[in-house]
């Protein structure tokens, strides 16, 4: 009987709460009546919340009394109690949108306000449902500061990420990159060179952009500084969907959200080829790679009419000449009693007309990027979870260039106590990327086998497709030169291959300890493990590059790379009285890598096609391993005055194990300081809403690699042969080693100011920086007499300074119609200020008479190369043919013409708009980099060919501007295929460097954000669709109009060179559309 009357007790107090309850529903909005998606609607008290919909509806379940919180980033939190009604709508007003918290060194957050430093901030909206696989291109533009370069136009080819420009020469310029808190290899190019085709891919390439809640990017030394040397270059935080699951209303009960994509993928960089002319010099036919030849006109003092070859006089009908292959192709590479196997005979004609070799041979690819996510959390909140699932299929516009990727990724975070807090991440990736190889190439044949040095000077009246590419018996390469001296494009695309295949495991644990209210106690553990599968092979019978590499070669090797990263902090957050706050942390870690390299090379193919080491006469080892431990100390103390000053100490103390016991410890010390003059000064009718001015300085260090202090022994087991037999070599290294050497130091001062006006319609943020690098670790020479060539040593000094300006502009507020505008701005110089005594110039990219030199008194970007011949005057002197003379003297202090030219842009400016409308959205990113130049092989050769419609004049005699050597006015005249050919292939590198200015139209979409009330009936929340395009237009104004060339390309690989190009990059060009679900 009691056990039926504690029965009805509960069920009566149960079905009375029941009634007590009721749904509340209602719209979010901003002062405007604008819908706040994304709004957070909280029940105080409680972790019960929901957040509203695409149009700012909520529904809530609650009781009469309790009080409704309602907040948005960037708006007033506001407060209601619920009374008997059963609608509330809501208008926020804005706030101070600095107020925002934002992730900072290790993890550690902290208000923007209170930042003393330039942080900038991309969320997801700008990351995901692009065309790029690649998060760093889809980064560039969006935050000041950085500058991103491609290799190429090749899917999976390597990105340059550059943040406020170059600060050594003697080592990697590229930021950190941290994920979810551990940081994250980003290597390229661990094994070969651009000189020898290697398209490897940066590791970023393993994460997925759509996996990626939002990305940080710390620019200065000061807010790097909890980093250590691994922050000297900047650091790119990114925290993806699984590293942000947590309780309470920062996760919905439980939500899938499914975004997949369909884009073209095209060349964007094909020439404005000419119509008019074919094979040949000086109107005369030849089947030559220059494109001098007669018209494809019969009449005319250039038609071929004129022509025996062509005209019919040998081929028995006009406009047809005799196939090349039974005509021109020495019979050594194939005999003529072989061409029916190639489906050809000695009758076979050949139409003398424009083909389009580049265009049948570039096809359009094709990306498709699909993405799944669950989120979610258990009903008290203390529970949350993320799982991601990413595929992407990139089939390249260059035949036989693919990149899949299938990314996994699961967060987790757990409430185990009131005091244990437990967060864990997992992330696995496949990377399978392949590609024919693009070596550097200079106007005809290249340095190795590469794809594009042989294609887009194809003269018009040649046609690669049409031209078989194998010889019918050996497999060898025959193209249409009498000499067959270039490789065929087809027999690179069929014969020769590098791929990765990458597996990568990376993620974290962190569990944190509660001490009290104000104090916590945190250890995280991160791992990055990649295994990255490499493979290059050719068969024999190519005709480019090394007598070796023709002779067939198949390389395996295998790169693993690992990670651990531990780390223990103390966290503290105290009011100290009613005016002065502090917050501070303090730890320790531990970041052990260790990179392991092992792989065979053979050389030597025996049976045509088999790519089996057992099948090469020759075999070498391909070995390297490393291991390097950073050990680092580490503090941050933060004071608050009254919300309005911030004042920010830290310091890092790192131990290295590469250099003597002296000097293998550095500490590097930071300050800054935020003063809010907004909330505490009456600015009276000025309508300013926010006012933030601060200040900073940060110091860091640049380690040398390797065992700079120790002189080393070098064993080769097979150094050379001697009739057959293997030679070991054993003898000292040619570098002494120097134990004084000391770390390179980077010390950096940073001013900055922050505005909002006119009711937030107006923000402006403008950072100025100078960075100093002293005792730069620099190569000396030594007498031989020494037993050594060179030594390294602590010598010099590199200035840099610079400006970033962010500006955002609400033009337009409305009902339906909005109008937003945001524009970064970049601008960054690094002088060389010294380099010592004994030394002029170091070259430290490219080639030693041509690339990217450190001069004193010059921009760190200098380029040098040889130079026209000048008079005393500085008139260019003309030679006894009517061309010009060279002066081969590349070392600037004997001749400041080996200037050829700077590669650092005068500045980089974006500028992206917004414009809503109802439900539709348009926006669009336009960016100008101007200033910097660029020696270009690629616009060498298509002009020095006569292949563009910038040589279609070419008739009529040329004089070049100039004086002859006696000093009077040049008056030679020159005919066009010297003009072009003889000066340009033949001539200075003066001559082949251009203004790299463009202006580029880098991103544009249109979306559609489906109706809630259309979805109402299906099992959708929320539904948009897009149509994107990336790198549509672009301009490089000052280029030769017809080579349509597009200067974003980092031709040297990814390095520290730049402003030189070998065709090894094109442009790509996408657009497509992008489907987003959420259920």
């Amino acid at each position: 009987m009691k056990s039926l009357f504690r029965l009805l007790v509960v069920f009566l107090l149960t079905t009375q709460l029941s009634f007590a309850q009721k749904t509340v529903t209602g719209v979010v909005s901003d002062p405007d009546g604008l819908p706040l998606p994304g709004a957070t609607v909280l029940v105080q008290n409680t972790t019960t919340g929901v957040t509203t919909d695409f149009d700012g509806n909520f529904s809530i379940n609650v009781s009469e009394g309790q009080s409704l919180e309602f907040s948005f980033v960037g708006y007033e939190t506001s407060a209601i109690v619920v009374g008997s009604g059963n609608v509330i709508n809501v208008s926020l007003s804005l706030g101070n949108q600095l107020d925002e918290v934002i992730v900072t060194s290790l993890g550690i957050t902290r208000e923007k306000r209170a930042l003393g430093y330039a942080v900038s901030e991309v969320d997801n909206s700008q990351i995901e449902s692009r065309a790029s696989g690649d998060v760093a291109r889809v980064l560039s533009g969006k935050a000041s500061g950085v500058q991103v370069t491609n290799q190429g136009g090749i899917s999976g080819s390597g990105t340059s990420v550059v943040i406020r420009g170059l600060s050594t020469f003697s080592s990697s310029n590229q930021p950190l990159f941290v994920v979810d808190g551990v940081p994250f290899q980003s290597d390229t190019n661990a094994q070969g060179s651009f000189t020898s085709g290697n398209n490897g891919s940066s590791r970023f390439l393993d994460l997925d952009p759509n996996n990626i809640e939002s990305v940080n990017v710390l620019k200065g030394l000061a807010a790097a500084t909890l980093y250590g040397s691994q922050g000297r270059n900047g650091v790119v935080l990114i925290t993806t969907k699984s590293g942000t699951t947590a309780s309470g209303m920062n996760a919905q009960k439980n939500e899938v959200t499914v975004n997949t994509s369909y884009f073209s993928n095209e060349l964007a960089m094909k020439p404005d080829y000419q119509m008019e002319y074919g094979n040949g010099f000086n109107q005369n036919f030849g089947w030559f790679f220059s494109n001098w030849g007669p018209s494809f006109r019969e009449e005319g003092p250039a038609g071929w009419g004129k022509q025996s070859q062509i005209n019919g006089a040998v081929s028995g009908q006009p406009g047809f000449l005799k196939h090349p292959y039974n005509s021109n192709l020495n019979a050594r590479f194939l005999a003529r009693d072989l061409l029916p196997l190639i489906g050809l005979s000695e009758d076979s004609l050949w139409e003398w007309k424009p083909y389009d070799s580049t265009g049948d041979l570039f096809q359009p690819g094709s990306i498709v990027n699909t993405n799944i996510n669950f989120r979610g959390q258990s009903d008290d909140g203390k529970v949350s979870y993320n799982v991601n699932y990413g595929n992407l299929d990139d089939q390249g516009f260059t035949p036989g260039n693919t990149l899949r990727r299938n990314n996994i990724s699961f967060g987790g975070r757990a409430v185990l106590s009131n005091k244990i807090t437990v967060n864990g991440t997992l992330n696995y990736s496949f990377t399978d990327f392949k590609s024919p190889p693009i070596a550097a190439a200079y106007s005809s044949g290249s340095s190795d086998s590469s794809l594009y040095g042989n294609v887009f000077y194809t003269p018009r009246s040649v046609s690669i497709a049409d031209l078989p590419y194998a010889h019918p018996i050996t497999g060898a390469s025959i193209y249409y030169r009498s000499s067959n001296g270039i490789q065929h494009p087809l027999w690179t695309v069929n014969n020769t291959q590098d791929a990765q295949a990458t597996h990568r495991l990376y993620g974290g644990t962190s569990v944190q300890y509660d001490i009290s209210d104000n104090l916590n106690v945190q250890y995280r553990y991160g791992y990055d493990v990649y295994s990255e599968d490499n493979t290059s092979y050719q068969n024999k019978g190519g005709v480019d590059g090394s007598v070796e590499s023709q002779s067939g070669f198949y390389e395996k090797w295998n790169n693993t790379s690992t990670i651990f990263n531990h780390q223990i902090t103390i966290n503290g957050d105290y009011e100290l009285d009613s005016d002065w706050s502090m917050t501070f942390n303090a730890g320790a870690t531990s970041n052990a890598r260790e990179y392991d390299r092992n792989g065979v090379r053979s050389t030597g193919q025996n049976v045509f096609n088999v790519l089996r080491h057992y099948n090469f006469n020759n075999q070498e080892e391909i070995e390297f391993y490393s291991r390097r431990n950073v050990l680092g100390v580490f503090g941050q103390a933060s004071l608050d005055y009254q919300n309005y000053l911030y004042i920010t100490l830290a310091s890092r103390t790192d131990w290295v194990s590469n250099l003597s016991e002296e000097n293998r410890s550095i500490t590097y010390p930071s300050a800054s300081i935020s003063f809010v003059p907004s909330s505490v000064l009456d600015f009276g009718n000025l309508p300013i809403d926010f006012l933030k001015v601060r200040a900073s300085y940060g110091t860091s260090a640049t380690y040398p690699s390797g065992y700079p202090i120790a002189s080393t022994l070098s064993l080769n087991t097979k150094s050379f042969q001697v009739a057959g037999t293997d030679v070991i070599s054993n003898t000292t290294g040619s570098q002494l080693g120097n134990t004084a050497l000391k770390p390179e130091l980077l010390a950096e001062l940073e001013f900055g100011i922050e505005a909002n006006i006119l009711d937030n319609r107006l923000s402006a943020e403008v950072s100025y920086f100078q960075r100093n690098t002293t005792d730069l670790i620099i190569s000396q020479p030594l007498d031989p007499s020494t037993g050594y060539t060179s030594t390294s040593t602590n010598i010099g000094k590199i200035e840099a300074t610079g400006w970033e300006v962010d500006l955002n502009a609400d033009w337009i507020r409305g009902d339906k119609f909005n109008w937003s505008t945001s524009l970064n701005y970049t601008t960054n110089q690094a002088i060389v200020v010294d380099l010592g005594q004994d030394t002029d110039q170091i070259v430290y990219a490219g080639f030693g008479s041509r690339g990217n030199a450190a001069i004193t008194g010059l921009p760190l970007t200098s380029m040098i190369g040889t130079s026209v011949g000048r008079d005393a005057s500085g008139a260019p002197v003309i030679d006894a043919s009517g061309s010009y003379t060279s002066n081969n003297d590349t070392n600037y202090k004997t001749n400041k013409y080996a200037l050829i030219g700077d590669a650092n842009p005068d500045f980089i400016a974006n500028i992206a708009n917004t414009i809503t409308y109802g439900d539709f959205s348009f926006n669009f990113l336009f960016n100008a980099t101007i200033g910097g130049d660029m020696y270009s092989s690629y616009m060498m050769t298509l002009l020095g060919r006569g292949i563009t419609t910038d040589t279609v004049d070419r008739e009529l005699p040329y004089v070049l501007p100039g004086v002859l050597s006696d000093g009077s006015p040049n008056n030679k005249q020159i005919d066009n295929a010297t003009t072009y050919f003889g000066n340009l292939i033949l001539g200075a590198d003066e001559l082949r460097t251009w203004d790299a200015s463009v202006l580029r139209l880098s991103e544009v979409s249109l979306t559609y954000d489906v109706p809630s009330k259309w979805l109402d009936k299906t099992p959708f929340g929320a539904a948009s669709v897009s149509a994107q395009g990336f790198n549509l237009w672009y301009d490089a104004y000052n280029t030769p109009e017809g080579t349509n060339y597009d200067p974003n390309i980092a031709g040297l690989g990814v390095g520290n060179g730049s402003g030189f190009e070998y065709f090894n990059g094109v442009s790509a060009k996408r657009y497509g559309v992008s489907l987003k679900l959420t259920f």
